[in-house]
């Protein structure tokens, strides 16, 4: 993720876990829930503005002037999941593009209050009232801001709004996995994974919510999952893009997402994704191709790499993730173990750790050491 910030803004983030906004018996997404969620989180985080030591006055200044959050989210493969919509299908893209209005739209109101009870940003309040009325009238006209509900629009002017800036989607590589489901907008990149234990034998476990689908489906196959149990390999890369491009819709900053294309994907393909995330409205993007690093999660199947393609890639061979595993002695070693670029891996001890889709990954037992947040 790329975050597009004024020189020494401040980055304040924080996600809305969307598999807890999930009415598993109904299969639908419980709205009233995510919006009184979303209504407390813009407040936290207005309050974390001046809760916050700043180190350098400059900071401090542009902070407290702009007063930017950015509210994201972690658990929306686990959404799909739970309402039975495969990510990346049509009827998944209507689920999303319905979700996030509701985050945004909910945000931006809550703004408004929190801007008649404390006042707006300073950095929209002018030295005479036409010079306000001005910066609002400007601020409503920007490109974001056009296609927000006329109510919003209305309010901003007559009241002003607390944060210049109130969404974005971060990574939520280690929160996410902290709290057990899919991390940011990605799906799952597998649904399951080898612990290794102190004899070095290899367990097979399956992600938590893979385990909770077949407990509470006991004749279900393991092997064969119903279709939106997707993996990000097996999601088409024009897929993964439009998602992207949907959810892009409703945030006012930036997006962490990965589109992820099969081996031998040429450069005009890719090129051809770029163009489809620009055409969209992203305002930016990462595509990975299925080995161009030595370090491999997933092998695939030759593809045919024809641009545009629609079929699903198929995964013959799923990653192995050592969680704990019987390793060498630190003091038997003369390199450097840690989790940036170009140590060795500290859970092997045998791999070499290099930035892979957004994390620092360990080429040799694919753990990912340090994400964003």
């Amino acid at each position: 993720m790329e975050q597009p910030l004024a020189p020494y803004s401040v980055c304040n983030l924080a996600a809305v876990n969307l598999a807890e906004m999930a009415d598993k018996h109904t299969k639908t997404v419980n709205f009233e829930k995510l919006r009184e969620t979303v209504r407390t989180g813009v407040r936290m985080q207005d309050n974390v503005i001046d809760a916050t030591p700043y180190f350098l006055e400059e900071n401090k200044v542009q902070a407290l002037g702009e007063r930017r959050v950015g509210l994201g989210v972690m658990g929306l493969a686990d959404l799909h999941i739970y309402c039975e919509k495969e990510y990346g299908s049509p009827e998944g893209n209507q689920l999303v593009d319905e979700v996030f209005e509701a985050i945004a739209t909910t945000a931006y109101r809550e703004s408004i209050e929190l801007a008649k009870e404390k006042g707006s940003f300073p950095f929209l309040i002018g030295k005479t009232d036409e010079e306000t009325k001005a910066l609002r009238h400007a601020f409503i006209n920007s490109g974001f801001m056009k296609r927000m509900p006329e109510d919003i629009r209305e309010a901003i002017v007559e009241h002003g709004i607390r944060n210049s800036h109130l969404l974005t989607v971060a990574p939520t590589g280690s929160t996410g996995t902290m709290v057990g489901v899919s991390t940011g907008l990605e799906p799952y990149f597998s649904f399951t994974y080898y612990r290794s234990g102190r004899l070095g034998k290899f367990i097979e476990v399956k992600a938590a919510i893979v385990e909770e689908y077949l407990q509470a489906n006991p004749d279900a196959d393991p092997n064969n999952l119903p279709e939106w149990f997707i993996s990000s390999m097996e999601l088409a890369p024009e897929a993964h893009a439009d998602v992207q491009c949907i959810i892009q819709r409703w945030i006012d900053s930036s997006i962490s997402k990965t589109v992820n294309a099969p081996r031998g994907y040429t450069v005009k393909q890719v090129e051809s994704v770029y163009e489809r995330l620009y055409k969209g409205g992203a305002k930016g993007g990462t595509v990975y191709v299925d080995g161009s690093r030595d370090a491999q999660v997933l092998t695939l199947k030759a593809e045919d790499n024809i641009p545009d393609t629609e079929e699903v890639v198929e995964v013959t061979e799923q990653p192995k993730v050592v969680l704990v595993n019987t390793i060498q002695a630190l003091r038997s070693t003369n390199v450097t173990i840690g989790s940036e670029v170009g140590d060795t891996c500290p859970v092997c001890r045998q791999g070499t750790v290099e930035e892979i889709g957004g994390c620092n990954t360990c080429t040799n037992c694919q753990a990912q050491l340090k994400c964003g947040l």
